[in-house]
């Protein structure tokens, strides 16, 4: 639905005519309560808050960030410092975009930060009661401990190999069978998600679980696709109006709030269906813990709940398990898009790689046990996520009360996010080359982005850090061995403008994890041993 061009014309004078009273009557209104809160002194010593770009009534700095914030975000930390306080609307935050800022929020600081933002979204479609999203308390505390425990610790990681490497084969079957229909090209981007999609399905749900909810063939797995790509779109959009309350009326002309209800019914659905499945199985029906999947795992602890020591409700394990999905799967693909995209442009470290994995494979074909043994595909990995953080803005912090951040003073409920891109990028930790993909640079280099070096942060750190590292790493890792054991690859001719080796469009496009724009058109050619 459009407003009439009239109506529009109108509203449009109106708000640019009544601006400048508006911002004038808002001052009048909003004077600071206290001087501390707003960087005055107190008891005779003055606040600094950090530095700030001119903004618009209203507004705030909202106009600043167009369609790429990450990259607007860096431009304006290099003219005004790596830690920038805007107003995104009615929301004061603060952005930090270097490894030393980085490091004083989430690892110095780390208790100070430790708490989120109230997310609308996350409250809507996943219960209130997930993980990501959770303010900082007990419910968290406990919920994230059952989360590195007993759903991603690396022996529950290890158990889900069979599934990887069943995926990774199934992945090189399906670009086998599109090179081999004639393509010109094949188009990897929806095949890498779709490897991903399984993976966390699978691991998540079961065998079982996962192939009922795909009944109706090639149409019911296309439903439940959706369902969970609409969701992940939604997630990582911030309503008008949460922002600029009296732009709300946008969100209602897009459509928004029937999307979201849509969505969350749907997700509902699904999810009351699995958990059901679970419910009617017998007890016991595994031999062991390893083959287990998230769900029994979240039902054993509502049995069990003084056992485990934490109380889950229904909602509370389905909020946890589309967790899993918000983290594990847009994420992990858009991962694997970036290095394959990379490694296109830069063919000489293609050719590094390939001989590496076809050393290690032989005639065999590629499996868990070799990637072990793959230190380039390691350096590729790390030089990928620095370069290309699936998230580049992490999820924000908010202190509870007032913090700082590299001497700045940070007012408490003042959002805290920080740009794993530009710190990525940062040449006071990187040098002259940090836009450069060098994977080398990782060799014999003990620099991971396990939270340990906050110079490299792609799924964050401290308490705050994405507990699902390594099953994104093993699902990441696997799916680029196969495919670069079993093709060469190029990109398909006459796409994008890139000039070089390649000419493959590289443009971004933001959503919750940041995907080439155009794709990823690649021309397969079958290798044989």
């Amino acid at each position: 639905m459009a407003l009439p061009l009239v109506a529009a014309a109108a509203l449009l004078l109106a708000v640019f005519v009544l601006l400048p009273l508006s911002y004038l009557l808002l001052l009048a209104v909003n004077k600071p309560a206290s001087p501390q809160r707003h960087g005055g002194s107190v008891h005779g010593r003055r606040q600094r808050l950090p530095p700030s770009p001119p903004g618009l009534p209203l507004l705030g700095h909202l106009h600043l960030l167009g369609s790429l914030p990450h990259r607007a975000l860096r431009s304006l930390a290099r003219a005004h410092g790596p830690v920038m306080l805007l107003r995104l609307g009615r929301v004061p935050a603060v952005v930090v975009s270097s490894a030393a800022g980085a490091e004083e929020v989430m690892r110095a600081r780390d208790l100070d930060f430790a708490s989120r933002p109230r997310s609308a979204m996350a409250e809507r479609l996943m219960y209130g009661r997930d993980v990501a999203f959770a303010p900082y308390g007990e419910y968290w505390r406990q919920a994230r401990r059952l989360c590195v425990v007993h759903l991603l610790s690396a022996r529950r990681t290890r158990s889900f190999r069979r599934i990887r490497e069943q995926e990774a084969a199934a992945l090189v079957q399906r670009v086998r069978a599109k090179a081999g229909a004639g393509a010109a090209a094949v188009g990897l981007s929806e095949l890498l998600a779709e490897c991903a999609n399984n993976v966390v399905c699978r691991a998540a749900f079961g065998d079982e679980s996962a192939s009922g909810l795909f009944d109706g063939g090639d149409r019911g797995r296309e439903r439940v696709r959706k369902v969970l790509t609409d969701f992940q779109k939604l997630m990582g959009t911030e309503p008008v109006g949460d922002l600029v309350p009296w732009l709300g009326w946008v969100d209602a002309v897009r459509g928004l709030e029937g999307k979201i209800t849509r969505t969350f019914q749907a997700l509902d659905g699904l999810l009351e269906k699995v958990i059901d499945d679970h419910r009617r199985r017998p007890p016991n029906r595994y031999d062991g813990d390893d083959h287990r999947d998230f769900v029994d795992v979240l039902l054993d602890v509502h049995k069990h709940d003084k056992e485990y020591g934490i109380q889950l409700e229904t909602n509370e394990i389905k909020a946890i398990i589309l967790d899993m999905f918000a983290a594990g799967t847009d994420t992990t693909s858009a991962a694997m898009e970036w290095a394959m995209a990379e490694l296109v442009t830069h063919p000489r470290a293609m050719r590094k790689l390939q001989d590496e994995i076809r050393a290690a494979a032989g005639s065999t074909g590629v499996d868990e046990g070799h990637v072990a043994q793959l230190h380039y595909l390691k350096a590729v990995v790390k030089e990928t996520l620095r370069l290309h953080a699936p998230i580049p803005l992490l999820v924000a912090r908010e202190p509870p009360a007032d913090a700082e951040v590299l001497g700045y003073h940070v007012p408490a409920r003042t959002r805290v996010v920080v740009n794993a891109w530009a710190v990525g990028r940062d040449p006071a930790a990187w040098g002259e080359d940090a836009e450069e993909f060098v994977p080398e640079r990782f060799l014999g280099s003990a620099v991971d982005f396990r939270g340990q070096h906050l110079e490299l942060v792609p799924f964050g750190a401290g308490r705050r850090g994405c507990p699902g590292v390594g099953f994104a790493e093993a699902s990441i890792e696997m799916a680029l061995a196969s495919l670069l054991c079993h093709f060469d690859w190029e990109a398909a001719k006459g796409k994008g403008s890139r000039t070089g080796a390649s000419s493959l469009d590289m443009s971004e496009v933001n959503g919750l994890s940041v995907h080439i724009k155009s794709g990823l058109p690649l021309v397969a050619k079958p290798w044989v041993p």
